[in-house]
């Protein structure tokens, strides 16, 4: 019980010292608005795939969807959702399984590819080789545009700009 209470104690002081500043008294909270030059940056606006490379893909496959129900009869499965912003606009996040010798990863050996969406490729694409990011190619496609980088511990990424957005 005793030590509970000291528990509970340290844990209340933290919560004070989080929210009200230093025993010294509240401090007081500055509007600090980001400069042109952050408020322009591109970034990560979701999370677009998850690919993940398998032995046997279709083993793999019927265990995912037998264990946790994720259908991927055709390859891939597509998690449909709504942008909170913008209810009207359906948005979708597809998971995938790819044989470990696929080429699709290239360069990279890890076994996963991350794909994530973004609001403007070419800006992103811009922004990433100014800061000294290879970006390995831009492609476009009926239902979209992409390019592939490598993060610095060789895990390839997949921006993606959904078309009409």
């Amino acid at each position: 019980m005793r030590q509970c209470v000291k528990t509970k104690c340290w844990t209340g002081l933290l919560v004070l010292a989080l929210v009200g500043g230093c025993a010294s008294g509240p401090r007081s909270i500055q509007n600090v608005s980001p400069s042109s030059k952050e408020q322009a940056k591109e970034k990560i606006t979701g999370v677009g795939g998850v690919f993940i490379k398998a032995r046997n893909p279709k083993e793999m496959a019927k265990w995912y969807r037998d264990h946790l129900g994720i259908d991927a009869t055709r390859g891939y499965a597509d998690f449909s959702w709504r942008d909170k912003e913008h209810p009207e606009h359906v948005g979708r996040t597809t998971w995938a399984l790819f044989p470990t010798n696929t080429p699709y990863f290239r360069p990279s050996t890890a076994p996963f590819m991350i794909n994530y969406r973004v609001a403007n490729l070419e800006r992103m694409v811009e922004q990433l080789r100014r800061s000294g990011v290879t970006v390995d190619k831009v492609q476009d496609f009926n239902y979209g545009r992409f390019a592939w980088i490598t993060d610095p511990e060789g895990n390839r990424i997949e921006l993606w700009e959904p078309k009409g957005e």
